[in-house]
Protein backbone atom coordinates (compact mmCIF):
# COMPACT_ATOMS: atom_id res chain seq x y z
CA UNK A 1 0.00 0.00 0.00
CA UNK A 2 1.09 3.56 -0.67
CA UNK A 3 0.40 6.12 2.01
CA UNK A 4 1.82 9.39 0.66
CA UNK A 5 3.11 11.79 3.27
CA UNK A 6 2.02 14.79 1.20
CA UNK A 7 -1.06 15.08 -0.96
CA UNK A 8 0.11 17.72 -3.40
CA UNK A 9 -0.74 16.99 -7.01
CA UNK A 10 -2.06 18.55 -10.16
CA UNK A 11 -5.54 17.52 -9.13
CA UNK A 12 -6.91 19.53 -6.23
CA UNK A 13 -10.05 19.11 -4.20
CA UNK A 14 -12.49 21.97 -3.55
CA UNK A 15 -11.89 22.20 0.19
CA UNK A 16 -14.01 24.74 2.07
CA UNK A 17 -11.31 26.51 4.04
CA UNK A 18 -13.68 29.20 5.32
CA UNK A 19 -14.84 26.85 8.09
CA UNK A 20 -11.28 25.88 9.09
CA UNK A 21 -9.95 28.43 11.56
CA UNK A 22 -6.30 28.69 12.66
CA UNK A 23 -5.58 26.70 15.81
CA UNK A 24 -8.53 24.36 15.20
CA UNK A 25 -8.14 20.99 16.95
CA UNK A 26 -9.88 18.82 14.40
CA UNK A 27 -10.75 15.14 14.43
CA UNK A 28 -11.26 13.60 10.98
CA UNK A 29 -13.76 10.78 10.70
CA UNK A 30 -12.13 8.21 8.40
CA UNK A 31 -13.95 5.05 7.36
CA UNK A 32 -11.29 4.01 4.87
CA UNK A 33 -13.48 4.84 1.87
CA UNK A 34 -12.38 7.18 -0.90
CA UNK A 35 -14.17 10.27 0.40
CA UNK A 36 -12.79 10.15 3.94
CA UNK A 37 -9.28 9.18 2.85
CA UNK A 38 -9.21 12.09 0.41
CA UNK A 39 -10.48 14.49 3.07
CA UNK A 40 -7.77 13.38 5.50
CA UNK A 41 -5.00 13.76 2.93
CA UNK A 42 -6.28 17.15 1.74
CA UNK A 43 -6.45 18.43 5.32
CA UNK A 44 -3.03 16.98 6.13
CA UNK A 45 -1.55 18.75 3.12
CA UNK A 46 -3.02 22.09 4.24
CA UNK A 47 -2.66 21.66 8.01
CA UNK A 48 0.51 23.70 8.37
CA UNK A 49 -0.74 26.60 6.24
CA UNK A 50 -4.18 26.63 7.92
CA UNK A 51 -2.87 26.06 11.44
CA UNK A 52 -4.81 22.83 12.01
CA UNK A 53 -4.09 20.22 14.69
CA UNK A 54 -5.39 16.92 13.30
CA UNK A 55 -6.21 13.48 14.61
CA UNK A 56 -7.88 10.47 12.97
CA UNK A 57 -11.07 8.79 14.25
CA UNK A 58 -12.45 5.44 13.05
CA UNK A 59 -15.61 3.74 14.30
CA UNK A 60 -16.03 -0.01 13.74
CA UNK A 61 -19.78 -0.59 13.42
CA UNK A 62 -19.69 -4.29 14.26
CA UNK A 63 -20.91 -5.13 10.74
CA UNK A 64 -19.24 -6.90 7.78
CA UNK A 65 -16.92 -9.05 9.95
CA UNK A 66 -13.38 -9.44 8.61
CA UNK A 67 -13.94 -6.73 5.99
CA UNK A 68 -14.59 -4.16 8.71
CA UNK A 69 -11.59 -5.41 10.69
CA UNK A 70 -9.45 -4.80 7.61
CA UNK A 71 -10.91 -1.28 7.31
CA UNK A 72 -9.77 -0.59 10.87
CA UNK A 73 -6.25 -1.86 10.15
CA UNK A 74 -6.10 0.22 6.97
CA UNK A 75 -7.07 3.47 8.71
CA UNK A 76 -4.75 2.79 11.65
CA UNK A 77 -1.84 2.29 9.23
CA UNK A 78 -2.73 5.42 7.30
CA UNK A 79 -2.81 7.50 10.50
CA UNK A 80 0.58 6.09 11.54
CA UNK A 81 2.09 6.82 8.14
CA UNK A 82 0.83 10.40 8.34
CA UNK A 83 2.11 10.63 11.94
CA UNK A 84 -1.31 11.58 13.27
CA UNK A 85 -2.94 10.45 16.56
CA UNK A 86 -5.44 7.65 16.02
CA UNK A 87 -8.65 6.97 17.95
CA UNK A 88 -11.06 4.13 17.39
CA UNK A 89 -14.02 2.40 19.02
CA UNK A 90 -16.40 -0.42 18.18
CA UNK A 91 -20.20 -0.50 18.50
CA UNK A 92 -22.83 -3.12 17.74
CA UNK A 93 -25.15 -1.41 15.28
CA UNK A 94 -27.28 -4.50 14.66
CA UNK A 95 -28.05 -4.94 18.36
CA UNK A 96 -29.13 -1.32 18.79
CA UNK A 97 -31.07 -0.97 15.54
CA UNK A 98 -34.72 -0.35 16.32
CA UNK A 99 -34.67 1.96 13.33
CA UNK A 100 -32.96 1.09 10.05
CA UNK A 101 -29.34 -0.09 10.10
CA UNK A 102 -28.39 3.14 8.32
CA UNK A 103 -30.05 5.34 10.93
CA UNK A 104 -28.70 3.31 13.85
CA UNK A 105 -25.15 3.52 12.45
CA UNK A 106 -25.48 7.25 11.96
CA UNK A 107 -26.83 7.79 15.48
CA UNK A 108 -24.05 5.78 17.10
CA UNK A 109 -21.39 7.39 14.93
CA UNK A 110 -22.37 10.93 15.90
CA UNK A 111 -22.76 9.95 19.55
CA UNK A 112 -19.14 8.77 19.46
CA UNK A 113 -17.98 11.91 17.65
CA UNK A 114 -19.60 14.03 20.36
CA UNK A 115 -17.88 11.93 22.98
CA UNK A 116 -14.50 12.50 21.31
CA UNK A 117 -15.12 16.24 21.19
CA UNK A 118 -15.34 16.21 24.98
CA UNK A 119 -12.71 13.63 25.83
CA UNK A 120 -9.69 14.52 23.68
CA UNK A 121 -10.81 17.44 23.63
CA UNK A 122 -11.45 18.80 20.13
CA UNK A 123 -13.01 21.92 18.69
CA UNK A 124 -14.65 20.03 15.82
CA UNK A 125 -15.01 16.77 13.91
CA UNK A 126 -14.78 16.71 10.11
CA UNK A 127 -16.81 14.30 7.98
CA UNK A 128 -16.28 13.62 4.28
CA UNK A 129 -19.72 14.34 2.83
CA UNK A 130 -19.50 15.31 -0.85
CA UNK A 131 -21.75 16.99 -3.37
CA UNK A 132 -23.02 13.55 -4.38
CA UNK A 133 -24.00 12.83 -0.78
CA UNK A 134 -25.79 16.16 -0.72
CA UNK A 135 -27.74 15.32 -3.88
CA UNK A 136 -28.75 11.93 -2.48
CA UNK A 137 -29.85 13.49 0.80
CA UNK A 138 -31.96 16.19 -0.83
CA UNK A 139 -33.55 13.67 -3.18
CA UNK A 140 -34.36 11.37 -0.27
CA UNK A 141 -35.84 14.23 1.76
CA UNK A 142 -38.00 15.26 -1.17
CA UNK A 143 -39.29 11.72 -1.63
CA UNK A 144 -40.24 11.58 2.05
CA UNK A 145 -42.18 14.84 1.78
CA UNK A 146 -39.81 17.19 3.59
CA UNK A 147 -40.53 20.87 4.13
CA UNK A 148 -38.08 23.43 2.84
CA UNK A 149 -35.90 23.11 5.94
CA UNK A 150 -35.47 19.42 5.07
CA UNK A 151 -34.44 20.31 1.53
CA UNK A 152 -31.52 22.22 3.06
CA UNK A 153 -29.90 18.78 3.18
CA UNK A 154 -26.45 18.38 4.75
CA UNK A 155 -25.25 21.54 6.47
CA UNK A 156 -21.58 22.57 6.14
CA UNK A 157 -21.45 23.25 9.90
CA UNK A 158 -23.56 21.65 12.63
CA UNK A 159 -23.34 22.93 16.20
CA UNK A 160 -23.53 20.55 19.17
CA UNK A 161 -23.03 21.48 22.82
CA UNK A 162 -19.75 19.55 22.74
CA UNK A 163 -18.42 21.18 19.56
CA UNK A 164 -18.99 21.37 15.82
CA UNK A 165 -19.30 18.93 12.94
CA UNK A 166 -17.68 20.28 9.75
CA UNK A 167 -18.16 19.13 6.15
CA UNK A 168 -15.29 20.74 4.17
CA UNK A 169 -15.81 18.55 1.06
CA UNK A 170 -19.45 19.38 0.27
CA UNK A 171 -18.48 21.10 -2.99
CA UNK A 172 -16.45 18.12 -4.25
CA UNK A 173 -17.81 15.52 -6.65
CA UNK A 174 -17.18 11.85 -5.94
CA UNK A 175 -15.47 11.61 -9.32
CA UNK A 176 -13.08 14.42 -8.29
CA UNK A 177 -12.30 12.58 -5.06
CA UNK A 178 -11.34 9.39 -6.88
CA UNK A 179 -9.34 11.29 -9.51
CA UNK A 180 -7.41 13.02 -6.72
CA UNK A 181 -6.53 9.74 -5.03
CA UNK A 182 -5.66 7.99 -8.28
CA UNK A 183 -3.30 10.78 -9.28
CA UNK A 184 -1.32 10.57 -6.04
CA UNK A 185 -1.42 6.75 -6.04
CA UNK A 186 -3.37 6.48 -2.80
CA UNK A 187 -5.54 3.36 -2.38
CA UNK A 188 -8.75 3.25 -0.39
CA UNK A 189 -11.18 0.66 0.90
CA UNK A 190 -14.45 -0.28 -0.80
CA UNK A 191 -17.38 -1.03 1.51
CA UNK A 192 -19.26 -3.99 0.05
CA UNK A 193 -22.48 -2.83 1.73
CA UNK A 194 -22.46 0.21 -0.57
CA UNK A 195 -23.61 -2.12 -3.34
CA UNK A 196 -26.40 -3.71 -1.29
CA UNK A 197 -29.74 -2.67 -2.82
CA UNK A 198 -31.48 -3.40 0.49
CA UNK A 199 -30.31 0.03 1.64
CA UNK A 200 -32.43 2.96 0.48
CA UNK A 201 -29.47 5.25 -0.19
CA UNK A 202 -27.82 2.62 -2.38
CA UNK A 203 -30.94 2.24 -4.53
CA UNK A 204 -31.04 6.00 -4.89
CA UNK A 205 -27.33 6.18 -5.74
CA UNK A 206 -27.18 3.30 -8.21
CA UNK A 207 -30.70 3.25 -9.66
CA UNK A 208 -32.85 6.34 -9.18
CA UNK A 209 -30.36 9.18 -9.67
CA UNK A 210 -28.71 7.61 -12.76
CA UNK A 211 -32.18 7.17 -14.26
CA UNK A 212 -33.11 10.80 -13.55
CA UNK A 213 -29.79 11.93 -15.01
CA UNK A 214 -30.86 10.54 -18.37
CA UNK A 215 -33.43 13.39 -18.27
CA UNK A 216 -31.01 15.99 -16.87
CA UNK A 217 -27.27 15.21 -16.64
CA UNK A 218 -26.81 18.16 -14.26
CA UNK A 219 -29.34 16.84 -11.75
CA UNK A 220 -26.85 16.40 -8.89
CA UNK A 221 -25.64 19.97 -9.35
CA UNK A 222 -29.21 21.24 -9.23
CA UNK A 223 -30.02 19.25 -6.09
CA UNK A 224 -26.90 20.57 -4.34
CA UNK A 225 -27.80 24.12 -5.40
CA UNK A 226 -31.32 23.61 -4.08
CA UNK A 227 -29.85 22.67 -0.72
CA UNK A 228 -27.79 25.86 -0.59
CA UNK A 229 -30.80 27.98 -1.52
CA UNK A 230 -32.95 26.23 1.07
CA UNK A 231 -30.34 26.79 3.81
CA UNK A 232 -30.11 30.51 3.09
CA UNK A 233 -33.87 30.90 2.90
CA UNK A 234 -34.33 28.93 6.11
CA UNK A 235 -31.92 31.27 7.88
CA UNK A 236 -34.02 34.22 6.70
CA UNK A 237 -37.25 32.54 7.82
CA UNK A 238 -35.84 31.85 11.27
CA UNK A 239 -34.94 35.52 11.67
CA UNK A 240 -38.45 36.54 10.59
CA UNK A 241 -40.04 34.07 12.97
CA UNK A 242 -37.94 35.39 15.83
CA UNK A 243 -39.28 38.87 15.05
CA UNK A 244 -42.95 38.07 14.43
CA UNK A 245 -43.74 35.01 16.58
CA UNK A 246 -43.63 36.84 19.96
CA UNK A 247 -46.30 39.23 18.64
CA UNK A 248 -48.77 36.52 17.61
CA UNK A 249 -48.05 33.44 19.71
CA UNK A 250 -49.28 33.90 23.27
CA UNK A 251 -48.94 31.63 26.28
CA UNK A 252 -51.91 30.52 28.38
CA UNK A 253 -55.51 31.73 28.23
CA UNK A 254 -56.91 35.26 28.41
CA UNK A 255 -58.53 36.20 31.72
CA UNK A 256 -61.29 38.64 32.48
CA UNK A 257 -59.98 42.13 33.00
CA UNK A 258 -56.89 41.61 30.83
CA UNK A 259 -53.73 39.56 31.00
CA UNK A 260 -53.34 35.81 30.58
CA UNK A 261 -53.34 32.86 32.95
CA UNK A 262 -50.28 30.62 32.98
CA UNK A 263 -50.54 27.11 31.52
CA UNK A 264 -53.11 25.98 29.01
CA UNK A 265 -50.80 25.69 25.99
CA UNK A 266 -50.36 28.41 23.36
CA UNK A 267 -52.68 30.60 21.33
CA UNK A 268 -52.50 32.61 18.09
CA UNK A 269 -54.49 35.76 17.36
CA UNK A 270 -56.54 34.68 14.32
CA UNK A 271 -57.21 38.22 13.07
CA UNK A 272 -53.54 39.09 12.91
CA UNK A 273 -52.73 35.64 11.52
CA UNK A 274 -55.22 36.13 8.67
CA UNK A 275 -53.47 39.35 7.63
CA UNK A 276 -50.23 37.50 6.88
CA UNK A 277 -49.16 35.65 3.74
CA UNK A 278 -49.97 31.91 3.70
CA UNK A 279 -46.25 31.08 3.88
CA UNK A 280 -45.89 32.98 7.16
CA UNK A 281 -49.15 31.53 8.48
CA UNK A 282 -47.82 28.00 8.01
CA UNK A 283 -44.48 28.89 9.57
CA UNK A 284 -46.13 30.40 12.64
CA UNK A 285 -48.45 27.45 13.13
CA UNK A 286 -45.63 24.94 12.86
CA UNK A 287 -43.43 27.10 15.10
CA UNK A 288 -46.15 27.19 17.77
CA UNK A 289 -46.65 23.42 17.49
CA UNK A 290 -42.89 22.89 17.78
CA UNK A 291 -42.87 24.79 21.07
CA UNK A 292 -45.30 22.14 22.32
CA UNK A 293 -43.06 19.34 21.00
CA UNK A 294 -45.13 18.46 17.90
CA UNK A 295 -44.11 18.41 14.23
CA UNK A 296 -47.28 18.62 12.12
CA UNK A 297 -47.04 17.49 8.50
CA UNK A 298 -48.58 19.39 5.58
CA UNK A 299 -52.17 18.06 5.96
CA UNK A 300 -52.10 18.74 9.71
CA UNK A 301 -50.73 22.25 9.18
CA UNK A 302 -53.44 22.98 6.64
CA UNK A 303 -56.08 21.66 9.05
CA UNK A 304 -54.80 24.11 11.67
CA UNK A 305 -54.75 26.97 9.15
CA UNK A 306 -58.32 26.26 7.99
CA UNK A 307 -59.54 26.10 11.57
CA UNK A 308 -57.83 29.41 12.37
CA UNK A 309 -59.04 31.26 9.26
CA UNK A 310 -62.47 29.75 8.59
CA UNK A 311 -63.41 27.87 11.76
CA UNK A 312 -66.23 28.69 14.15
CA UNK A 313 -65.86 29.32 17.87
CA UNK A 314 -66.00 26.00 19.70
CA UNK A 315 -64.65 23.88 16.84
CA UNK A 316 -61.86 21.46 17.77
CA UNK A 317 -59.30 19.31 15.98
CA UNK A 318 -57.29 16.40 17.33
CA UNK A 319 -54.14 15.70 15.35
CA UNK A 320 -51.21 13.31 15.47
CA UNK A 321 -48.61 13.46 18.27
CA UNK A 322 -51.30 14.47 20.78
CA UNK A 323 -51.69 17.95 19.29
CA UNK A 324 -55.11 19.53 19.91
CA UNK A 325 -56.53 22.75 18.50
CA UNK A 326 -59.59 24.75 19.57
CA UNK A 327 -61.08 27.79 17.89
CA UNK A 328 -62.34 30.60 20.09
CA UNK A 329 -63.87 33.88 18.88
CA UNK A 330 -60.44 35.53 18.73
CA UNK A 331 -57.81 32.80 18.98
CA UNK A 332 -56.63 29.40 17.86
CA UNK A 333 -55.55 27.58 21.00
CA UNK A 334 -53.05 24.72 20.83
CA UNK A 335 -52.39 22.14 23.52
CA UNK A 336 -50.67 18.79 23.57
CA UNK A 337 -51.06 15.68 25.68
CA UNK A 338 -47.92 15.23 27.74
CA UNK A 339 -47.90 11.51 27.06
CA UNK A 340 -47.78 11.86 23.26
CA UNK A 341 -44.02 12.28 22.89
CA UNK A 342 -42.45 13.51 26.08
CA UNK A 343 -39.02 12.41 24.87
CA UNK A 344 -38.78 15.53 22.72
CA UNK A 345 -39.20 17.78 25.79
CA UNK A 346 -36.59 15.98 27.93
CA UNK A 347 -32.97 17.10 27.56
CA UNK A 348 -30.08 14.71 27.28
CA UNK A 349 -27.44 15.06 30.00
CA UNK A 350 -23.69 14.43 29.75
CA UNK A 351 -22.75 12.36 32.80
CA UNK A 352 -19.07 12.12 33.86
CA UNK A 353 -17.77 8.62 34.62
CA UNK A 354 -16.64 8.47 37.34
CA UNK A 355 -18.50 11.30 39.02
CA UNK A 356 -21.78 12.61 40.43
CA UNK A 357 -24.55 14.31 38.50
CA UNK A 358 -28.03 15.75 39.00
CA UNK A 359 -30.74 15.50 36.33
CA UNK A 360 -33.72 17.68 37.32
CA UNK A 361 -35.82 16.64 34.29
CA UNK A 362 -35.79 13.06 35.57
CA UNK A 363 -35.77 13.94 39.29
CA UNK A 364 -32.55 11.93 39.70
CA UNK A 365 -29.17 12.18 41.32
CA UNK A 366 -26.60 9.77 39.86
CA UNK A 367 -23.20 8.57 41.04
CA UNK A 368 -21.07 6.64 38.57
CA UNK A 369 -18.08 4.54 39.63
CA UNK A 370 -15.54 2.42 37.76
CA UNK A 371 -14.69 -0.95 39.27
CA UNK A 372 -10.92 -1.33 39.32
CA UNK A 373 -11.20 -5.12 39.39
CA UNK A 374 -13.33 -5.26 36.20
CA UNK A 375 -11.90 -7.35 33.34
CA UNK A 376 -12.04 -4.45 30.90
CA UNK A 377 -12.75 -1.25 32.82
CA UNK A 378 -13.33 1.96 30.89
CA UNK A 379 -11.14 5.02 31.27
CA UNK A 380 -12.78 8.21 32.59
CA UNK A 381 -15.27 9.40 30.01
CA UNK A 382 -18.76 10.79 29.49
CA UNK A 383 -22.04 8.90 29.20
CA UNK A 384 -25.42 10.23 28.09
CA UNK A 385 -28.46 10.21 30.35
CA UNK A 386 -31.52 10.45 28.10
CA UNK A 387 -35.08 9.32 27.66
CA UNK A 388 -35.56 5.82 26.24
CA UNK A 389 -36.25 5.52 22.51
CA UNK A 390 -38.08 2.90 20.46
CA UNK A 391 -35.51 0.31 19.41
CA UNK A 392 -33.31 0.70 22.51
CA UNK A 393 -32.04 -2.59 23.90
CA UNK A 394 -30.71 -3.39 27.36
CA UNK A 395 -28.95 -6.45 28.79
CA UNK A 396 -30.60 -7.41 32.07
CA UNK A 397 -28.96 -9.59 34.71
CA UNK A 398 -29.63 -13.31 34.30
CA UNK A 399 -30.91 -12.67 30.75
CA UNK A 400 -29.77 -14.70 27.75
CA UNK A 401 -29.37 -11.60 25.60
CA UNK A 402 -30.36 -7.95 25.13
CA UNK A 403 -34.07 -7.14 25.37
CA UNK A 404 -35.99 -4.25 23.94
CA UNK A 405 -36.54 -1.51 26.51
CA UNK A 406 -40.16 -1.40 25.34
CA UNK A 407 -40.60 -5.02 26.43
CA UNK A 408 -39.01 -4.32 29.80
CA UNK A 409 -41.41 -1.39 30.34
CA UNK A 410 -44.31 -3.66 29.35
CA UNK A 411 -43.27 -6.16 32.03
CA UNK A 412 -43.05 -3.32 34.55
CA UNK A 413 -46.69 -2.47 33.68
CA UNK A 414 -45.88 1.19 33.07
CA UNK A 415 -48.39 3.39 31.25
CA UNK A 416 -49.01 7.07 30.53
CA UNK A 417 -46.45 9.74 31.40
CA UNK A 418 -44.56 7.37 33.71
CA UNK A 419 -43.78 5.17 30.72
CA UNK A 420 -43.13 8.00 28.28
CA UNK A 421 -40.49 9.66 30.46
CA UNK A 422 -38.14 6.85 31.51
CA UNK A 423 -34.39 7.47 31.77
CA UNK A 424 -31.54 5.28 30.53
CA UNK A 425 -27.79 5.86 30.64
CA UNK A 426 -25.92 5.18 27.41
CA UNK A 427 -22.17 4.62 27.21
CA UNK A 428 -20.44 3.84 23.90
CA UNK A 429 -23.79 2.93 22.34
CA UNK A 430 -24.67 0.54 25.20
CA UNK A 431 -27.30 1.12 27.89
CA UNK A 432 -25.45 0.57 31.18
CA UNK A 433 -28.25 1.69 33.51
CA UNK A 434 -32.05 1.93 33.35
CA UNK A 435 -34.37 3.13 36.04
CA UNK A 436 -36.14 0.27 37.82
CA UNK A 437 -34.20 -2.48 36.02
CA UNK A 438 -31.29 -4.65 37.10
CA UNK A 439 -28.84 -4.16 34.26
CA UNK A 440 -25.93 -6.53 33.74
CA UNK A 441 -22.76 -4.60 34.72
CA UNK A 442 -20.74 -3.67 31.64
CA UNK A 443 -17.38 -1.95 31.13
CA UNK A 444 -16.87 -2.07 34.90
CA UNK A 445 -19.29 0.82 35.38
CA UNK A 446 -21.59 0.83 38.42
CA UNK A 447 -24.40 3.36 38.73
CA UNK A 448 -26.04 4.44 41.98
CA UNK A 449 -29.27 6.44 41.59
CA UNK A 450 -31.40 8.27 44.14
CA UNK A 451 -34.31 10.71 43.99
CA UNK A 452 -33.18 14.30 43.53
CA UNK A 453 -33.75 16.40 46.62
CA UNK A 454 -36.17 19.16 45.46
CA UNK A 455 -34.56 21.59 47.90
CA UNK A 456 -31.05 21.00 46.58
Amino acid sequence: MIFPMHASSGTSLPLDESILKPGLRLGVGVSGGADSVALLLALRARARDLGLVLCVAHLHHGLRGAEADADLDFVRSLAAQLELPFHHAQVDVAASAGESIEEAARRLRYAWFRQLLLEIPLHAMATAHTRDDQAETVCGKFLRGAWTEGLAGIHPVVEFPEGRILRPLLAAKRSEVEAYLNEIGQPWREDSSNRDSAFTRNRMRHELLPLLETWNPRLRNHLAQMAELARDEEAWWQAELARIAPQLILAGKPVRGGGRASGGGLALDVTRLAALAPAMQRRLLRHAAAQLGATPDFPATEALRNLALAGRAGQRKELAQGLRAERTPRELRLTRETTASAEEAIPGYSVPIPGEFSAPAFGLSLRAEIQAEAAHPVSPRTATLRNWRPGDRVLLRHSSGPRKVKEVLDRMRLTGTSRTVWPVLELDGTIVWMRGAEVEPQHGVVIFASPLDPEA
